[in-house]
């Protein structure tokens, strides 16, 4: 579970860091990062839609992606300013492991915050 000051609940927010943030898609995802202002932590939120599966899985893909999004919030606080980072699942994330979610993740997180 994500402590309460690194997740992303305001709308108005998801909304901004999906429209001007930075984009990298791969097979199973989709990850937007954008860079505020200074003075807050890191903050994630997930986009897990109903074209993904059932409750069943989606709550499965978002415990999957939350617990791999805890890893990498040091390096998102190493950013200049305050990082606000909106993983989307697509569909294919219901079928894909474990281990290739990670793979995704680190890739697009690698090539958005170069």
């Amino acid at each position: 579970m994500l402590p309460a000051a690194h997740r992303l609940i305001d709308s108005d927010t998801f909304r901004v860091t999906v429209r001007s943030g930075r984009r990298c898609g791969s097979r199973t995802l989709v990850v937007h990062l954008d860079v505020l202002a200074p003075g807050q932590p890191a903050r994630v939120g997930f986009v897990v839609s109903k074209a993904v599966g059932n409750a069943v899985v989606r709550n499965r893909v978002k415990r999957r992606l939350r617990h791999l999004t805890r890893e990498h919030l040091p390096a998102l606080a190493g950013l200049p300013g305050s990082a606000v980072l909106v993983v989307r699942a697509l569909p294919a994330a219901a079928a894909a492991t474990y281990a290739e979610l990670d793979v995704d993740l680190r890739r697009c997180l690698t090539r958005v915050s170069s």
